[in-house]
């Protein structure tokens, strides 16, 4: 299985794992089919820069840090995503969301998460932390 991990996912994998279900632990030990949006990144910036989140260190070096110890692949931001981030029906207007959800319908990858909003939509093939 392919897999897009969420914000919350990707920062759990790295800072706080007992927050990860056994099975999705063990599915990202998998790491040749893990998939990061830049959106992500942008979005774990933001978390560290607004003080929501304590990076251990600077938070681009805590980032550049986590994207070198954990290999995955880029889910590139494009047209196609942008113009499904909008087609979604989803139960949120969070453009980080939307565009994570849009990401994973484009690349025909699993979105592995724990929000609600993501999970309920049909239309988006998830692994759900919960």
């Amino acid at each position: 299985m392919r897999l897009l991990l969420d914000t919350h996912i990707w920062i759990w994998a790295r800072a706080d794992t007992a927050r990860i279900r056994p099975d999705i632990a063990a599915a990202l030990q998998e790491q040749s089919h893990l998939w990061l949006s830049p959106v992500t990144i942008w979005e774990a910036i933001n978390l560290f820069d607004s003080g929501k989140l304590v990076p251990p260190e600077d938070p681009i070096a805590c980032v550049r840090r986590w994207l070198e110890e954990m290999p995955i692949r880029d889910a590139p931001f494009n047209r196609e995503v942008a113009i499904m981030s909008r087609r979604i029906r989803i139960a949120t207007n969070d453009p980080a969301d939307r565009f994570l959800a849009a990401t994973a319908i484009v690349h025909d990858l699993t979105l592995v998460t724990a929000d609600r909003h993501l999970i309920d939509c049909k239309e988006v093939p998830t692994l759900a932390n919960r």
